[in-house]
């Protein structure tokens, strides 16, 4: 039975309650701990048991840090790596273009500053280089060292690591593993083939924090201190949240701390960066996944690949505000290049039908820098895996992104085996590939057919999974600041939804071109604020704004909002549904 008897909202999803197992359980939780009842729901739906609900809260990285030795090759690796920076070896970064990749790398480069040593940085330009790395670049870079250590990349690169004559070569990532591994030093990666996939949820800036946990205890075996790595989690918990990984066990822990880290201004680049976004307050995952990542990322899409990774290591204030700024335009001309594409791509992907396993666009001379948003968007528009691919003479490059229970990693790279694609990879959430363009239809054909076996395409609009009810004057800053113990909210942890029964409209004020304001209450005295983000791109900005009196079911998210140095509670609006 639909929630509120909301078979079909204004967004056309039937709402679902909480399950009444999960209920109990959290009503059993409220009675033992005393915890707040819409917390207790929240805590039920992550499985956490009423026992370890305190603890729960407040994750401690001390108890949650995986010991580095649960990975294959992490001693070899850190020992080399130590070797390399002590004996005064010539030392090169080799760095994806993401935040993933630039906050590994400036963890590396961090790391040696502070015991007085210096590495050479790379990063692939995306589009006349590709992902990972490449023979030319390789040769070149063991030409002038001695050690070239990969990160965010490398796991699937057995040509151009064997192309790194004289250089020894150490891979830190996180990306699927094929069924053999490149020949060199070591290759740490958790989604290695014969890892135990317990700690597959880490990003690759994570697995680099293990390496320098270990080169850590190595030095203190011989009475040497080294680093102070808690000062780095900062960089751990930028790459954890934009790269979308799985907000549970240490990354939790990861992030709180690194939250706390950064909220203490320290790191020159980041500082640059959270000024150049106008953040005034104590940032968020919200601000790590909207504000600071799509800017690092900037770079690496549409502009100087190594931009975000020089402005996340840098040390001088000035240079540091020239980059963040630098940055900061490239992300507003990022955004005019996604809208273009964006309504191309959606145009193509219903005319071949929204309702396949596989929802796909491909176009001429769209910007390889902004197709993985792109696909983003239609997965999220669809509840369908999306590929968005741009074409350029013989070739195209595209990127990917899966829904929950899908792994489209897996099927990316099944399809290179099989020769349908030049290359390919990624994890289960998000991959990129190159295509012949004479291999475009079967091979889009086939990726659809391997989703399907899992289970893509089956659903719908997807259901809309609300936690509990909640009246307007229960929700209070108080609430809102133990739910958000329960954090961080993100990828594999959502942010608890509430619904708000038969509420009347008092206030509405379109913002800007998409965006709705509005005031709600429930005849009893107490008012909520609210946001509505793209409204006007929906039928949710049209219905609310002409109200004429009706009453309303409003589903959301609830937050802290901050203006002029004062809190208030406001409702992120994600669904409405006639009373």
């Amino acid at each position: 039975m639909a929630f509120l008897g909301v078979e079909t909202s204004a967004s056309g999803r039937r709402w679902v309650g909480p399950d009444p197992a999960v209920s109990r359980m959290a009503e059993a939780m409220a009675q033992q701990t005393g915890l707040p009842a819409p917390l207790c729901n929240v805590l039920a739906r992550r499985g956490v048991p009423a026992h370890e609900a305190v603890g729960f809260l407040e994750p401690q990285l001390r108890d949650l840090l995986p010991d580095p030795h649960k990975l294959k090759d992490m001693e070899t690796a850190a020992a080399r790596f130590l070797k390399a920076a002590r004996g005064r070896e010539r030392i090169a970064v080799f760095a994806d273009y993401d935040v993933d990749g630039g906050s590994s790398a400036a963890l590396l480069l961090d790391w040696l500053r502070q015991i007085g040593r210096q590495a050479t940085l790379y990063v692939p330009d995306r589009i006349d280089e590709g992902y990972g790395p490449n023979e030319p670049a390789m040769e070149a870079l063991a030409r002038d060292h001695d050690l070239i250590v990969c990160v965010d990349c490398g796991t699937l690169s057995h040509g151009p690591i064997a192309a790194a004559k004289g250089a020894e070569v150490i891979v830190l990532d996180h990306h699927l593993g094929g069924e053999t591994l490149p020949d060199c030093v070591a290759v740490v990666n958790p989604n290695r083939q014969d890892e135990t996939g317990d700690l597959a949820h880490l990003c690759a800036a994570a697995v680099v924090f293990l390496m320098l946990v270990e080169a850590n205890r190595q030095m203190r075996a011989e009475g040497v201190a080294g680093p102070d790595l808690m000062a780095m989690l900062d960089l751990v918990a930028l790459a954890t949240v934009a790269d979308v990984a799985p907000l549970i066990g240490v990354n939790r822990a990861l992030i709180r701390q690194g939250l706390k880290v950064m909220a203490r201004r320290e790191r020159p680049g980041l500082v640059a960066l959270s000024d150049v976004s106008r953040m005034d307050q104590f940032p968020t995952t919200y601000h790590l996944g909207f504000l600071l990542g799509p800017r690092v990322n900037a770079g690496g899409r549409i502009g100087q690949a190594d931009l975000g990774a020089r402005l996340l290591a840098c040390q001088n204030p000035l240079e540091a505000k020239a980059l963040a700024e630098r940055l900061d335009e490239l992300n507003s001309e990022r955004r005019e290049i996604e809208a273009t594409v964006r309504a191309a791509a959606m145009a193509q992907a219903e005319a071949r039908g929204l309702d396949a396993p596989l929802v796909w666009a491909a176009g001429e001379g769209w910007h390889p820098g902004v197709v993985g948003i792109v696909a983003s968007r239609l997965k999220e528009a669809t509840n369908r895996p999306a590929v968005v691919i741009g074409l350029d003479g013989d070739e195209g490059k595209g990127s990917g992104r899966s829904i929950s229970g899908v792994d489209l990693g897996a099927s990316i790279q099944r399809l290179a085996a099989e020769g349908l694609l030049i290359k390919g990879g990624g994890h289960k959430m998000a991959a990129g590939l190159t295509v012949a363009r004479d291999q475009l239809e079967p091979a889009m054909a086939r990726l659809s057919e391997l989703l399907a076996r899992q289970g893509a395409g089956e659903g719908g609009p997807a259901d809309l999974k609300l936690d509990a009810l909640l009246m307007p004057g229960a929700a209070t800053l108080e609430l809102v600041e133990e739910i958000e113990k329960a954090g961080p909210f993100g990828a594999g942890a959502p942010a608890p939804r509430f619904a708000f029964p038969d509420v009347a409209i008092h206030f509405t004020k379109r913002i800007g071109d998409s965006h709705l304001k509005l005031s709600f209450g429930d005849g009893l005295g107490a008012r909520l604020e609210a946001i509505c983000f793209g409204a006007y791109d929906t039928e949710l900005g049209p219905l609310l704004e002409g109200h004429n009196g009706a009453r309303f079911h409003l589903a959301g998210r609830l937050e802290v909002n901050v203006w002029n140095g004062r809190r208030t509670v406001q409702l992120r609006l994600e669904d409405a549904a006639r009373a």
